[in-house]
């Protein structure tokens, strides 16, 4: 069965994204036609990035960054859930991103992002992220207002309109991890 990781991207105290991944997860598991799971960056304290060899050899040296590619490894696509934070992405999120390669490659990726813009200017940096890591980004991206769907800036609220965003990236995301299986599959034979 397909494996799809969902990524919250912040460690922030009181982090908005908690929720909003929860409700991305919460949403995904009623369906039957892949494998979900939470991917919480709190459970992999990655340093900034120490690694001596550049990710694209493959070559890691520190436990933790084995760690991370293990999981990382285990999934054939992913939902990354990030806030906007000075117009881009949290730096937790980028530092995690740049400390693999190879694990990233042949793997779809869709955006639920949060901010004051609905996390729009994030989800553009991370696209072009996304290509430089051979990921397919799918085009359907759930973009949350802080002003509509936080009550008090910091409750998360959903409207049932995000609901069918979120069913359409979700078909996106599955449907391009299926598709790209072969690829990762001629990669894996070419170790």
């Amino acid at each position: 069965m397909t494996r799809i990781g969902i990524i919250l991207g912040s460690t922030r105290p009181n982090r908005n994204g908690e929720q909003v991944a929860h409700w991305v997860r919460d949403i995904a598991q009623r369906r039957g036609d892949a494998e979900f799971e939470l991917v919480d960056l709190r459970d992999y304290p990655l340093p900034h990035l120490d690694e001596p060899i550049p990710p694209s050899l493959g070559q890691y040296q520190n436990e933790h960054t084995k760690a991370w590619a293990a999981t990382i490894a285990s999934f054939d696509g992913f939902v990354i859930v990030t806030p906007e934070y000075n117009h881009s992405t949290s730096g937790v999120l980028k530092n995690a991103i740049d400390f693999l390669f190879k694990e990233w490659n042949n793997k779809a990726v869709g955006f639920v992002s949060y901010g004051s813009v609905g996390g729009a200017r994030a989800v553009e940096h991370l696209r072009l992220i996304a290509g430089e890591l051979q990921m397919a980004d799918v085009r359907q991206q759930v973009a949350l207002s802080l002003m509509t769907e936080f009550e008090n800036f910091s409750v998360f609220k959903p409207g049932d309109y995000n609901l069918p965003a979120l069913t359409t990236l979700l078909d996106q995301v599955i449907a391009w991890s299926t598709a790209l299986a072969p690829l990762r599959q001629a990669a894996t034979a070419c170790v």
